[in-house]
Formats: C-alpha cells, sequence, structure tokens
C-alpha cells in the first residue's frame, strides 16, 4: 500500500487480494455437491440390494421350511407309493413330490411272500416367481416303505 501526496491510501494490484480468505469459491461447492450426490446414489443402489437380498433370503427359506414340512409328512398317513404328485402351496409357492423305488428286500416273515420292503428315493420341490424368474428349492431323501409285491 502505497500514500500518494494528498494522504489518500492508493491500492495496488497486489494488495487487491483477499487478506483473509474465508468460505468456499463457487467451483468447490459444486464439485462437494457433485460428490455428495454421487455418494447418496451408490447408498440408495447398495440399500436396494440388500433389500432385494433380504427378501430373497426369506423366500428362500420360507420354501424350505415348506419342503422339509412335505417331506415329513410323505409316507406317515398312508403307504409309499411309487410316482409323484403336485400342487398349490399358497403364498405364490408350489410343490411336486416324487417317489422313486431304489431297492426292493422280499419279506422274510414265513408266509408273507407278497410282502417287501422298498427303499424309496423321494424328491420334494418347491418352487416359485420372484424377479421375473422361476426360482426352486429341492430336498431329497430316502425312505423304506412296506410294499406288495407281484406273484
Amino acid at each position: 500500500m502505497s500514500s500518494d501526496r494528498r494522504g489518500r491510501c492508493r491500492l495496488s494490484a497486489a494488495d487487491n487480494r483477499p487478506r483473509n480468505p474465508s468460505g468456499f469459491t463457487l467451483l468447490e461447492v459444486i464439485v462437494a455437491l457433485a460428490i455428495a450426490g454421487l455418494a447418496l446414489v451408490a447408498m440408495f443402489q447398495a440399500a436396494g440390494v440388500g433389500l432385494y437380498s433380504a427378501d430373497a433370503a426369506g423366500r428362500v427359506e420360507e420354501a424350505i421350511g415348506r419342503a422339509q414340512s412335505h417331506l415329513a409328512a410323505f409316507g406317515r398317513v398312508g403307504a409309499i407309493v411309487a410316482g409323484e404328485q403336485e400342487g398349490d402351496d399358497g403364498g405364490g409357492y408350489h410343490w411336486r413330490l416324487s417317489a422313486t423305488p431304489l431297492a426292493v428286500q422280499p419279506s422274510s416273515i414265513a408266509g408273507r411272500a407278497d410282502l417287501a420292503t422298498t427303499l424309496f428315493d423321494i424328491e420334494v420341490t418347491i418352487s416359485w416367481r420372484a424377479g421375473g424368474r422361476e426360482r426352486s428349492v429341492v430336498l431329497d431323501s430316502r425312505r423304506f416303505g412296506a410294499t406288495t409285491r407281484s406273484p
């Protein structure tokens, strides 16, 4: 800073700079807002993926429970019969149960040559639609059942 003859102060170009810079420039604010916006978009996408994954895991868990229930009930009420059964399980789930004989052992009971013990392969499939695709859970087990043999 210099003074002229009249005692007035004149500012030179070097003195035009602010002495105490406080605050941000407009460019800095715009860049910060853009970064914050990108971070928010990423967070919302991650939250959406997390919610979808939690829903999918819940549906799989429910399907496994339903399959275990069908598997436990099969053959408890009546004789195990080879073949397939299917039906609607409610809640958008569909079930299919398949029983295939694997091995037959003739009865060792005297006078009962018409009876046999059969090992069955039991497969329960629970299916549902999610995300535009068919999803399914398959449980497989083996079970003994008494069958009558053809003479």
